[in-house]
């Protein structure tokens, strides 16, 4: 127990700290590599509440692809930094009061679980004891029957902000050449190549 309490009080520390770096580090990228060393210590907590398989998409999906792709987009952007840090004072009013309001919120949650704790285990799920079955499988059986359809509805929107992002930065820009599957399978030979007779020591 004191190993894993060791270990949460190090995983917490550090991804809290990284979270405060997130937003008040000047550079994006160093934004961003402080991003990932959430994530990581985030996984960390995870696998000490034996969700590993939680763990292991936060590694995977988080890590190494959007914090990633998130690095090479700031990378690859041109930024001006003096210009994004002359603009800091007018969106501190309405950050702070979203940071005002977050804080509320959590206060509440927490105040609710401390003065009514039976309540989380009214709420609870039945799923097999952990000794039963894996987290993975746990997990499975609850997405695939009770949270079924909310899980089927999450997809949808999923699919439906992707069609959407397509078509919104879809432009049609002229002087583009554009491949047609259609008019190159039906071409025929005498339209795709050309048979030149040339005579020999004369050259090309």
């Amino acid at each position: 127990m004191i190993i894993q309490s060791l270990a949460f009080y190090l995983f917490a520390a550090i991804a809290v700290a990284s979270g405060v770096m997130v937003i008040s580090a000047r550079n994006p990228v160093h934004s961003v590599l402080f991003l990932i060393l959430t994530f990581f210590n985030a996984a960390g907590l995870f696998v000490l509440m034996g969700a590993e398989f939680l763990a292991m998409i936060l590694v995977v999906v988080y890590v190494g692809a959007v914090a990633v792709l998130f690095l090479f987009v700031v990378m690859m952007l041109d930024i001006n930094f003096v210009e994004l840090r002359q603009g800091f004072l007018q969106y501190l009013p309405i950050g702070g009061l979203i940071g005002l309001i977050l804080l509320v919120e959590l206060l509440l949650v927490g105040g609710a679980w401390v003065a009514a704790p039976q309540v989380s285990g009214e709420m609870s799920v039945p799923i097999p004891p952990p000794a039963q079955v894996h987290n993975t499988e746990a997990l499975g059986q609850v997405l695939y029957t009770q949270y079924f359809y909310l899980f089927q509805a999450a997809g949808l929107v999923l699919l439906v902000a992707m069609i959407g992002a397509i078509v919104l930065t879809l432009r049609q820009r002229e002087g583009v050449r554009k491949q047609k599957i259609s008019e190159q399978v039906s071409r025929k030979r005498s339209e795709a190549i050309e048979i030149k007779n040339v005579p020999t020591g004369s050259g090309v």
